[in-house]
């Protein structure tokens, strides 16, 4: 199945790009795709919890099973003043 991933902040800058789609099996849950990224980006290595995530535009648990075209998104911390 295929999701599409929205990237913001300091994701989009580690992965240099705002958006990606991905093919991943049945059952895989938004954990799974973090854990991918980590994999794949190693400034993320550091964060063993995923950031909150976002279904579709709905907050979700890091377990949450995706499903076909899925939107996820993961919402980094921020700071400011």
């Amino acid at each position: 199945m295929r999701v599409r991933l929205l990237f913001f902040a300091v994701l989009r800058d580690i992965t240099g790009k705002s958006e990606d789609q991905i093919d991943v099996p049945d059952g895989t849950r938004a954990a799974d795709v973090w854990n991918r990224l980590r994999q794949n980006h190693h400034e993320l290595a550091r964060y063993e919890r995923p950031p909150m995530a976002a279904v579709n535009e709905s907050y979700v648990a890091a377990d949450q099973i995706l499903h076909d075209g899925d939107e996820l998104a993961f919402i980094p911390p921020v700071a400011g003043g």
